[in-house]
């Protein structure tokens, strides 16, 4: 079984990730034939030309808990009236196919526009305010828990996986060093503008609860500040809009440097296990890999 998981992870390609998806609609009584895959990241993501549904594919076996969590989370945000993406109704959740856990979340419709910076600030802010009900078990925010399966398992030349696992121990050292004055709630976990759609009715939607936790705000903060302030992915009057609506800016912060050395780290590890799927991706994974080596270079980073 564990032989076969590793295969899974390993093979995780968009012609795998088409075939798990197959298996996991004939599974649920729907039909797979003709689905788009539009995306291909931490998991993959179809949306079905026969349904108004997104199938959510997963890597892994080792990711089974994160998407028991995503289901759990829906639940509670849903009982809410919170504005999040919705659980297909009538299935029992997640499903665990050929070693990958899959889960079915209604359509949303987009409208005409993306969200705004703002609109992510006012809509963390809310979501930190929330208290987490009884029985909902959210572990802890672990900006590792993944790195250790990306980095043996990714397809990219042997010195970068000697650089990064004395990259992700030193780290370590400096995340165990990190003082928060904040208190602990329900935080996101990956809470970029990128996360947010707007439907038809021109609701503001969360999604993706793949990394959601109990843990303190900062780290919901820490990828727009860094986006604008290490890689300039946002104009100040943007950035700017997002402190306003939240409160904060996280820039301000003294342990701002270690959330980004942190952040940054994920991008890349993140993106290099694609980077078979082609040359674009794997360009991209070199220059933030040069960044890593570098920490005082320029991130010329393009957003992915």
């Amino acid at each position: 079984m564990a032989l076969d998981a590793a295969r899974s992870e390993e093979g995780f390609t968009s012609a795998r990730a088409t075939q798990v998806m197959r298996a996991a609609c004939r599974t649920a009584g729907l039909d797979g034939r003709g689905a788009e895959l539009i995306r291909l990241g931490e998991n993959a993501l179809f949306r079905l030309a026969t349904a108004p549904v997104i199938v959510r594919v997963a890597r892994g076996e080792p990711w089974l808990p994160k998407a028991r969590v995503e289901v759990a989370v829906a639940k509670w945000l849903a009982a809410e009236g919170f504005p999040a993406s919705r659980l297909v109704d009538g299935l029992g959740q997640p499903l665990l196919i050929d070693g990958h856990p899959v889960t079915f979340w209604r359509l949303i419709v987009e409208g005409d526009r993306k969200a705004t910076y703002g609109e992510l600030g006012g809509l963390l802010r809310d979501l930190h305010s929330m208290t987490v009900p009884a029985g909902l078990e959210l572990p802890a925010f672990d900006p590792f828990d993944k790195q250790e399966l990306r980095i043996s398992k990714a397809p990219i030349p042997e010195d970068d996986r000697v650089f990064l696992r004395k990259r992700w121990q030193e780290l370590r050292g400096q995340f165990e060093e990190l003082r928060f004055e904040t208190p602990e709630g329900p935080v996101h976990g990956d809470a970029h503008v990128q996360n947010l759609m707007v439907n038809d009715r021109d609701e503001v939607i969360l999604i993706d609860f793949e990394a959601f936790c109990f843990d303190h705000p900062e780290w919901d903060l820490m990828v727009t500040a860094v986006e604008h302030h290490s890689l300039g992915w946002q104009s100040d009057e943007q950035y700017a809009d997002f402190v306003r609506a939240y409160g904060r800016d996280l820039y301000d912060w003294p342990g701002y440097d270690t959330l980004r050395r942190l952040q940054e780290f994920g991008m890349a590890t993140w993106l290099m296990q694609n980077v078979r799927e082609s040359e674009e991706t794997a360009a991209e994974y070199r220059r933030r890999i040069a960044g890593l080596r570098n920490d005082d270079a320029p991130r010329d980073w393009r957003p992915w």
